[in-house]
C-alpha cells in the first residue's frame, strides 16, 4: 500500500507504535533491498519531524514488505534534481561546532581583556604590565617576554634581564616609546624600572580607560552573540532546525551571553579597586 505523506503531519504521528515499522537509512535505493520490495513506493513530498530535525523535499522513499521505511542517507534524486537530506549526527555535529565557536570565542574576549588591564599599572609594580612591549630583535619584532626575564625586586620597580646582552639597547627604545610613561635605566647588564606613585587625577584616568576596554569586550561578545544567531537562522532557512529550535538556542545563546557579560564586570570590577586603592 502507498501511503502518502502531508507537509504538515509529523512522522511520529503517523508511524504509531502499534504498527510497529521501522525506519532506517540506507546509502542507496538498491542496498539490501530484496526484489519483490522494489515495486512499492511512497511518494514523500516533504516530512519533518522537530525532534529530529531531519526534513526531506520532494524526495522519492521506498516501503519494503516488511514495513521498513528506506531512505537514501544523503541524497534524493526526483526528475534529474537532488536534495539534500541531513542526518540527525550531522545537523547535531553543526550545532555542536557553533557552540564550540562561540565559547571559545566568549573565552579569548575575556582573556584579551585580562591582557590589556595587566598592562595598565596600578600601584604595584608587576611583570604583565610589560606583555604589550615588542622589540625589534634582528629585524623582528618579538615580544619582550621572550627575549627577556622579567622580575619584580620590590614593590615599585622592574627588572628586565635579557638572554643577549646585544639586545639592550633595543629593548630601552622600546620601552621608551610604548605608552607605559616609565624611564628606564640601562647600566649595560639590565634595565631597571622605577614606578612613580599614581597621582589621584591619574588614577582615574586609567579607571576611565579600563572601562572603555571593558564596554569593548561586551560589544565583542555581542558580535560572536549575532554571528551564532545567523548560523542558527541558516540551519532554520536549510530545514534543518524548526523555528521553536531555533528559539530555544537562542534562548540558551543569550543566557551564555549573560554569563560572560558578569564576568567582564567582575574583572573590571577587581581592576578599578586596584587603580582606587592608594
Amino acid at each position: 500500500m502507498a501511503t502518502s505523506f502531508s507537509p504538515a503531519t509529523s512522522l511520529r504521528s503517523i508511524l504509531q507504535p502499534k504498527q510497529k515499522p521501522l525506519i532506517s537509512f540506507r546509502e542507496s535505493y538498491g542496498g539490501g533491498v530484496c526484489a519483490k520490495c522494489q515495486p512499492s513506493r511512497v511518494s514523500v513530498c516533504s516530512w519533518g519531524s522537530s525532534s529530529s530535525y531531519v526534513s526531506l523535499q520532494d524526495g522519492t522513499a521506498k516501503l519494503s514488505c516488511s514495513g521498513t521505511l528506506i531512505l537514501p542517507r544523503r541524497l534524493l534524486r526526483k526528475r534529474g534534481s537532488i536534495v539534500r537530506a541531513a542526518t540527525i549526527e550531522e545537523i547535531e555535529a553543526e550545532k555542536s561546532l557553533i557552540e564550540k565557536d562561540v565559547k571559545a570565542r566568549m573565552e579569548k574576549t575575556i582573556e584579551t581583556m585580562r591582557t590589556n588591564f595587566n598592562s595598565i599599572r596600578t600601584g604595584r609594580a608587576n611583570p604583565a604590565m610589560l606583555d604589550k612591549i615588542e622589540v625589534e630583535y634582528y629585524g623582528s619584532p618579538v615580544n619582550l617576554k621572550t627575549i627577556a626575564q622579567i622580575s619584580t625586586p620590590d614593590a615599585s620597580s622592574l627588572l628586565v634581564q635579557p638572554y643577549d646582552k646585544s639586545s639592550l639597547k633595543a629593548i630601552e627604545k622600546a620601552i621608551v616609546s610604548s605608552d607605559l610613561g616609565l624611564t628606564p635605566n640601562n647600566d649595560g647588564d639590565v634595565i631597571r624600572l622605577t614606578l612613580p606613585q599614581l597621582t589621584s587625577d591619574r588614577r582615574k584616568e586609567l579607571s576611565k580607560v579600563v572601562a572603555k576596554q571593558a564596554e569593548e569586550g561586551k560589544v565583542a561578545l555581542r558580535n560572536i552573540r549575532r554571528d551564532a544567531l545567523k548560523a542558527y537562522e541558516k540551519l532554520e532557512k536549510e530545514k534543518k532546525l524548526s523555528q521553536d529550535n531555533v528559539k530555544d538556542l537562542s534562548s540558551d545563546l543569550q543566557k551564555l551571553t549573560d554569563e560572560y557579560m558578569k564576568k567582564i564586570d567582575a574583572v573590571l570590577k577587581q581592576k578599578e579597586k586596584e587603580l582606587l586603592k592608594v
